[in-house]
């Protein structure tokens, strides 16, 4: 006789983990963890750092389910508070090297040709590079979609600090990007 594994929903494990249900956390947990670790990445230095960002994530998106009402989508709420765990992490362990440059800092653009040109591993690859305040404003401002007073409250800087560590990002990003066409460019000759 065959016996078909009922899968349980989302929304079914989520019910059983305000129930505070271990092995619908685990299931949880497994259904979220790499989507989760990719957004750790973004603000570790390594990925053993990035695992202990997860993890204490997940504490919290346990700790905090019954906080979810449903409005939304639960991956995204999820986000939000794998976001917050990184960046509090990142405070505790490591001192933000802030650079001091004029709040009406020169900001340069990444040429869109170019950056279309790279593959995404690539260009996660150079974010990841950045130094660690680069990275961390970088990653919050232009892919998680934070404003610089968020950015500011969150880190523990201010405004103009943010804008000045994602100004030096994006050129930093764009010599690198340069850097990388050009060997591109001699190795297709």
């Amino acid at each position: 006789m065959m016996f078909l594994k009922h899968k349980l929903s989302t929304e079914d494990l989520i019910v059983k983990c305000k129930a505070a249900d271990r092995k619908a956390q685990e299931l949880l947990y497994k259904q979220f963890a790499s989507k989760m670790l990719a957004v750790c990445l973004r603000y570790a230095v390594d990925k053993m750092e990035a695992e202990d960002m997860l993890q204490n994530g997940f504490v919290r998106v346990f700790q905090k389910i019954n906080d979810f009402r449903g409005e939304g989508s639960f991956e995204g709420w999820m986000r939000r508070i794998m976001v917050h765990s990184a960046i509090e992490y990142y405070r505790k362990h490591h001192k933000m090297q802030m650079v001091d440059m004029e709040e009406s800092g020169y900001e340069q653009s990444v040429n869109p040709v170019a950056a279309a040109k790279l593959e995404a591993n690539d260009l996660m690859a150079l974010i990841q590079g950045l130094p660690d305040g680069y990275r961390m404003v970088f990653n919050l401002y232009a892919i998680e979609g934070y404003s610089h007073k968020e950015i500011a409250e969150m880190a523990g800087i201010t405004e103009g600090a943010s804008k000045s560590q994602l100004s030096r990002a994006r050129t930093l990003l764009k010599q690198k990007i340069e850097q990388l066409e050009a060997k591109q460019y001699e190795y297709a000759r």
